[in-house]
């Protein structure tokens, strides 16, 4: 099937470039049959009953993109994937300007070493800090790995640590929020709770691959 039969206009102006005032006020589609009507996420509970299942996932958004110096150069860093410890896969950007045993410097004391190349911008990255003291590290010199379609069009800010995390997130290590869950609120919770519907979670780390294009003309 060629791709390019999905293609669609949407217009700059239907992009939400921050959340709803209030999260659960966001709009949803609701779909009966041949039938579709516009409501508010905030009116889900109307179309639930009591034993549903509803299914979270509680992985919370580490600040992973990363703006350092190799020497003189301007380097990005995007983390994508924690392979132990300190050592992490990464798209860097230029990656052309990299090359192993390179050392990035990033804010305050953080660094990595390039360990390894790969294809289209992968490095393999070893910070000097691991676990605990890594996540520290990241959210001081880290921003949010905002969607392109988003940080195209205005800067990253520290408003984005909060509007970018589900409210019932636990585990770090997404670097890209589990979309659909940011639309929940307190309230919303509750009243989903009042029509006895149930809830569990999971965890289940966003990668950065929900950012790439497709680069096949055929998913054949």
């Amino acid at each position: 099937m060629k791709v390019d039969q999905f293609d669609f206009e949407l217009p700059k102006k239907l992009i939400a470039l921050r959340p709803a005032a209030s999260r659960d006020g966001a709009r949803l589609l609701v779909v009966k049959g041949e039938n579709l009507s516009d409501q508010k996420v905030t009116d889900l509970s109307d179309y639930l009953n009591t034993g549903d299942l509803m299914v979270f996932n509680d992985t919370r958004v580490i600040p992973a993109r990363l703006t350092g110096t190799r020497r003189s150069a301007k380097i990005e860093i995007t983390l994508h994937m924690n392979m132990s410890g300190g050592i992490w896969k990464a798209f860097a950007k230029p990656a052309k300007k990299l090359k192993p045993t390179d050392v990035i410097q990033f804010d305050g004391k953080l660094e990595a070493c390039v360990l390894e190349k790969g294809e289209a911008g992968e490095i393999t990255l070893q910070f000097n800090h691991s676990d605990d003291k890594l996540r520290v590290a990241l959210n001081e010199a880290g921003v949010m790995p905002l969607p392109p379609y988003i940080a195209s069009q205005r800067p990253v800010d520290e408003r984005d640590k909060q509007d970018y995390q589900t409210i019932y997130g636990k585990i770090d290590g997404a670097v890209a929020a589990p979309t659909a869950g940011l639309h929940f609120t307190e309230e919303l919770l509750a009243r989903l709770d009042e029509k006895g519907v149930k809830r569990a979670f999971v965890t289940l780390h966003v990668g950065a691959g929900t950012f790439l294009p497709v680069k096949v003309d055929d998913t054949d």
